[in-house]
């Protein structure tokens, strides 16, 4: 009898809750594992085994492949190293650690990049870059940046410009005589200001040209920017048509002056820069398009001034016909930009309306 009764109340045990009393701690588990201990730890995301330092190409060129990376942190950090190796470089006199005819076809796609940061590193990188190895690559960036003050978003528009401002700073003749660098781009232009265009035959297109504007819509914030956006635009304009349309003085009395100066080194032989090649650059006939697929008069090249002017009197001249007179009644820094853009068309169409006098043109433009 006693062992049996023993054995029931072990048995009642195991159903029995034990009574705990106010603020003791519960007892713990008997699998119970203390993980209430730290470890210290050193963490190396990179390790290198080799014992010399990577030279200056090879992290250039390790940037250079970052460009594309996911993160707008790391491709302005990357833009900002190659815009510092750049500026080292050519202040110590010596070769840049790639040539820029690698740097410029990694970059191209940054100018309408998202990041706001990203796109004014980059135009730092531009500003860095040696002007007279830029040259061959004019048309691409000239199109990129058409792209660019195309975009949706208005900060893209308004860096673009930048760009623009850059390439009529170091290569003007270059950007409005590349194929599409003058109807393409004043078309653009055309666009952009929301001026009646001669080439916007139906109704829609008229609307589509109308709607591209868009500047002085908004409110607030929005709006001043928008209204800074269009002065921008204005004035970017009047270089572009400056660069196109008006002769340069200096320039072209330093150009008569090298003239004589040959003439007199080549005597006999006066005439010899007429059976020279033309064009400048590496492909001096590029101009003909000899190889290239055909091209209409937007994406034509118009190396000289008298070909610009004729295409421009008969495919621009009447949408800033119709733009002008309102933008120059809005007044203000807008009026004056507008104001700026008709005397540089008078200036540079005087001499091809030099049968009818400048005050027709004046008239044209309604001055």
């Amino acid at each position: 009898m006693g062992s049996s009764s023993k054995k029931k109340k072990e048995k009642q045990k195991d159903f029995q809750k034990p009574k705990l009393k106010v603020g003791k701690t519960r007892p713990k588990a008997d699998n119970f594992t203390d993980t209430s201990f730290k470890a210290r730890s050193i963490v190396v995301t990179q390790q290198s085994l080799q014992t010399a330092a990577p030279s200056v190409a090879s992290q250039f060129n390790h940037q250079l492949s970052l460009l594309t990376h996911k993160s707008d942190t790391q491709r302005r950090e990357s833009l900002a190293y190659l815009t510092g190796a750049i500026n080292t470089a050519r202040a110590q006199n010596a070769p840049l650690p790639q040539p820029v005819s690698i740097i410029i076809p990694r970059t191209l796609a940054l100018i309408y990049d998202s990041s706001k940061a990203v796109r004014e590193q980059l135009l730092k990188l531009f500003h860095a870059l040696p002007p007279a190895d830029v040259l061959p690559h004019v048309e691409e960036l000239l199109r990129r940046t058409r792209a660019g003050l195309t975009s949706m978003a208005l900060d893209i528009r308004i860096n673009s410009l930048e760009v623009l401002d850059w390439l009529l700073q170091i290569h003007p003749d270059e950007t409005v005589s590349c194929a599409g660098g003058w109807i393409h781009t004043l078309k653009c232009f055309m666009s952009l200001l929301g001026w009646k265009d001669a080439w916007a035959t139906t109704a829609q297109e008229r609307w589509s040209t109308a709607s591209m504007s868009g500047n002085s819509s908004g409110h607030g914030a929005n709006a001043d920017k928008s209204k800074k956006l269009r002065i921008h635009q204005m004035k970017t304009l009047a270089a572009f048509l400056k660069a196109g349309l008006v002769l340069d003085e200096e320039a072209v009395a330093a150009a008569k002056a090298e003239q004589a100066a040959a003439a007199r080194r080549w005597f006999p032989l006066h005439q010899t820069r007429f059976h020279m090649v033309g064009g400048q650059g590496p492909n001096g006939f590029a101009h003909l398009n000899l190889f290239g697929a055909p091209r209409d008069e937007d994406a034509d090249m118009y190396r000289d001034r008298q070909g610009r002017q004729r295409a421009f009197e008969r495919l621009i001249q009447p949408a800033t016909e119709a733009g002008l007179p309102g933008a120059k009644k809005e007044g203000g820094t807008l009026g004056r930009a507008a104001a700026e853009v008709e005397k540089v068309i008078l200036d540079g169409m005087d001499d091809y309306f030099a049968s009818s006098g400048p005050a027709q043109l004046a008239s044209e433009l309604g001055a």
